[in-house]
């Protein structure tokens, strides 16, 4: 796999890899592209079924900054499998990135969060019973620990260039359901007794498996509607697509703001 990668972009060390969650793979085209690889070139890569995660891995800068991003993502609910994304995560690591940028559309908990909001995830819950770790063997670091597994430091810069660029921007916790089912009222309602802000379907694996790897994590999610039994009105993914496009603008530009000031 690397020594594909090697023959695509010869001599590229990347800083920073991001994953571009539903209705987000527009970002690339802030992109300065070396190479562009299909991940069905890319051995231990997934194959993405999601219509809008197109499933490339594209190398290039952000400003002065190399990156590594992956258009798309496999997700728990595609296979039954919580480490699908366990092989590109690796990668990124043997690459050089150091931190893990993710994005993903998610439903809000929070009536002062509506759909078009961005939200900086300071924490997650797991509320799937699902670990992207099960069946790592002893000697290879299983008890990964999981505090501050969302960096303060990186989630302040990106805050800070949310503000930058005038695009509010929330901080809170996201809680990972397995999907592909939107959850029930039942559901959400015990979501925030728990404490959660937003509501998905992916994100915490590939936070696990980045910390198991030793690169730092710092995340961003979309509102793309409200969460289950919050507002009349039935949900689907259309609605998720179509709110992402619409908002694409303002998190590229807070992306961009955030990766151009990275090695600042």
């Amino acid at each position: 796999m690397n020594a594909i990668i090697a023959q695509r972009a010869p001599g590229f060390r990347p800083k920073v890899g991001a994953i571009l969650g539903s209705g987000l793979g527009s970002f690339v085209e802030a992109v300065k592209a070396v190479a562009v690889i299909p991940y069905g070139d890319l051995p231990g890569f997934p194959e993405t079924t999601v219509s809008s995660h197109a499933g490339n891995l594209v190398l290039g800068h952000v400003g002065p900054t190399p990156v590594a991003v992956l258009q798309g993502r496999a997700h728990y609910y595609e296979r039954g499998r919580a480490d699908e994304m366990k092989g590109a995560i690796q990668a990124l690591a043997e690459l050089g990135c150091e931190t893990l940028l993710q994005t993903n559309a998610a439903g809000s908990l929070r009536l002062d969060m509506p759909p078009g909001s961005l939200m900086a995830i300071t924490d997650h819950i797991n509320f799937t019973g699902a670990n992207p770790l099960f069946g790592v063997g002893p000697g290879h670091g299983r008890f990964v620990d999981m505090v501050d597994a969302y960096d303060p430091a990186l989630t302040r810069r990106l805050l800070a260039a949310a503000k930058k660029v005038n695009v509010a921007c929330h901080e809170g916790v996201y809680i990972w359901f397995c999907g592909p089912s939107f959850e029930t009222p039942a559901e959400i309602r015990a979501a925030r007794i728990l404490g959660a802000d937003a509501v998905g379907m992916s994100t915490a694996p590939e936070t696990i498996l980045a910390r198991h790897a030793g690169l730092k994590v710092v995340a961003l999610s979309l509102m793309t509607n409200y969460a289950a039994g919050l507002v009349p009105g039935p949900l689907g993914h259309e609605q998720t697509i179509a709110v992402a496009k619409e908002a694409a603008q303002n998190v590229k530009r807070v992306l961009c703001t955030f990766l151009e000031s990275y090695g600042a």
